[in-house]
């Protein structure tokens, strides 16, 4: 069996830059793909990026207990299909690339099942430093950007739960460290 590693930290704290990264060099490992409702940005694939849902299928899923985690947020909702994950595992690692909530519903969620995921938390170097990312991305109005902005205290209050926190000053620092972890607990599972 596969281990899961969940990835998660603040809106714009590169977690997503770091996972393509992870997973180009690392073709052992499997990304989950998330539902949602929201929108597609510009240069997302459906069924790559995410599924993208409308809000009745996505209620109709969670309804069938259909996700391993699931969150509304900023209108629209996402969730990890919990079937694909479980699939996956029995062959592959597989990482989750989710918010901080989600990180720890999946947790519970697993707690007393074979699966044990390891949390891996990315956070950002300085608070200014997130808001010009995330104001850098242009992919947000101010009031969305301000909605995100508030999550941050509570994301990183969680940080403790975690198994592993990874500061996000210097990409390819953070790449090494995530892939050292990574590395570390595959092979603390085959023994």
């Amino acid at each position: 069996m596969g281990t899961l590693f969940v990835i998660s930290g603040p809106s714009g704290v590169g977690k997503g830059t770091l996972v393509n990264l992870l997973m180009q060099d690392d073709k052992s490992l499997v990304l989950s793909v998330s539902c949602t409702t929201r929108r597609p940005r510009v240069g997302e694939v459906n069924g790559k990026s995410y599924f993208f849902i409308s809000q009745e299928e996505f209620l109709k899923r969670k309804e069938e207990n259909g996700f391993l985690e699931w969150d509304e947020h900023f209108g629209n909702y996402y969730g990890t299909p919990k079937s694909f994950v479980l699939e996956q595992l029995k062959t592959h690692s597989v990482i989750l690339e989710i918010d901080v909530k989600g990180a720890l519903q999946v947790r519970e969620a697993l707690k007393g099942s074979p699966v044990e995921p390891v949390l891996i938390m990315i956070t950002p170097p300085s608070s200014q430093e997130l808001i010009n990312r995330l104001s850098g991305r242009n992919s947000e109005s101010m009031t969305e950007l301000l909605k995100r902005l508030k999550r941050v205290d509570y994301e990183l209050s969680q940080k403790d739960a975690y198994d592993y926190v990874i500061v996000n000053d210097d990409l390819n620092e953070a790449k090494e460290n995530l892939e050292k972890i990574i590395g570390s607990e595959k092979a603390k599972r085959r023994l």
